[in-house]
């Protein structure tokens, strides 16, 4: 049993709708708050443990959509209600770290933070663990914002990549300079990246210590810092969410990696390796999730297959389905949808959700 730190701090970002997880994903009740994987947990709850494991539970802030904090309680019932902050607007990235960092700032200015989405998969806790530790204690010693970068398998045309400098800056902890993030590359690109040895995926964990993150967001982002630096009498406070409703309706809309990771020259990367999905597509899921032995993945408990290889069928309980002859599909159904559609074209979901939308309405999204 480790002590844990009390200077260490964990932000969950868990307000995203995750469209390319229609059916399933909805408006709602979006993919975070979902036992996706059947495990028993939620993607949400099986975040939030593995961060108990590095900070304590009153250090673990959620940061979500102000629809989704019933959820969120649901959830979480062992989370201090405070430490759900509800997001008015959807606003991207930067306003999410901003509002956190000062509301941990009105606690704990010595606070050391890790800023993590809520709906990934990692399947190696331990090294996990280790890991996030291990820059922990590396940004508690220096001015500098750490993000994790995870060595990567293959040509992978869905994730950005970031480009370490040649220099050993802390080769024992694979710690680097960053030198450039590149968004998602094509193909022919990405088996560049893959060769040349230089590049990691930008699995979108980020890491600071306070002091460093506040400096930054006044040095790149100075309108949204000084924004939120006006609550500074109010956070923890009565007046709180008053104040986030207006400060909300005057932010821009910018991402975090755009608005202070890609401008910052205080930024190094972790090449690390704990077994890491975005679980971004069904693509995604289908590799999580364990084959029969005709590569299907199947979630339910009444689904019959014949002359049926490579789908990923993800079913209620309590309904019986039965398939014949399809190859590399995906079958999902949720309430009261079913979606039936080629896994090599499942980019093409988020457009059905838009046609859906206009055709038939918000209730069906």
């Amino acid at each position: 049993f480790k002590i844990m730190n009390k200077n260490n701090y964990c932000v969950i970002m868990a307000g995203g709708i995750g469209s390319r997880f229609w059916p399933m994903s909805r408006n709602a009740f979006p993919k975070q708050f979902l036992d996706i994987l059947g495990t028993g947990h939620t993607l949400l709850q099986q975040t939030f443990n593995r961060f108990n494991k590095i900070c304590p539970k009153e250090n673990i802030y959620i940061v979500t959509n102000e629809t989704y904090i019933d959820l969120v309680k649901k959830n979480l019932p062992q989370l201090p209600v405070e430490n759900i902050l509800g997001e008015p607007l959807r606003r991207n990235t930067a306003p999410c770290v901003s509002y956190a960092a000062f509301k941990i700032a009105a606690k704990n200015p010595d606070a050391n933070i890790v800023v993590a989405p809520s709906d990934h998969i990692i399947t190696k806790e331990d090294a996990f663990t280790e890991a996030i530790n291990k820059g922990l204690s590396f940004t508690a010693q220096n001015d500098c914002l750490l993000t994790l970068g995870i060595t990567p398998s293959r040509p992978d045309t869905g994730y950005g990549y970031i480009q370490l400098v040649d220099e050993k800056h802390n080769e024992t902890n694979k710690i680097f300079k960053v030198k450039t993030f590149t968004e998602k590359p094509n193909l022919e690109m990405a088996r560049f990246f893959l060769q040349s040895g230089e590049f990691v995926w930008n699995a979108g964990i980020f890491l600071w210590n306070l002091k460093s993150i506040l400096k930054a967001l006044k040095e790149h982002l100075p309108e949204m810092y000084h924004l939120f630096e006006e609550g500074n009498s109010v956070y923890n406070k009565a007046g709180e969410e008053a104040f986030i409703k207006t400060a909300y309706s005057q932010c821009t809309n910018i991402s975090i990696d755009f608005g202070v990771m890609e401008k910052a020259n205080n930024v190094y990367v972790m090449s690390a390796d704990f077994g890491w999905s975005d679980l971004g597509t069904y693509g995604s899921l289908y590799e999580h999730i364990t084959h029969d032995a005709n590569k299907n993945a199947v979630v339910g408990k009444n689904v019959m297959l014949y002359d049926t290889k490579n789908c990923i069928v993800n079913m209620p309980h309590d309904k019986l389905v039965v398939l014949q002859g399809l190859s590399d599909y995906i079958v999902v159904e949720a309430e009261n949808i079913l979606l039936v559609c080629r896994k090599q074209d499942e980019q093409q979901i988020r457009q059905f959700v838009n046609d859906v939308k206009t055709a038939k309405g918000e209730k069906f999204v």
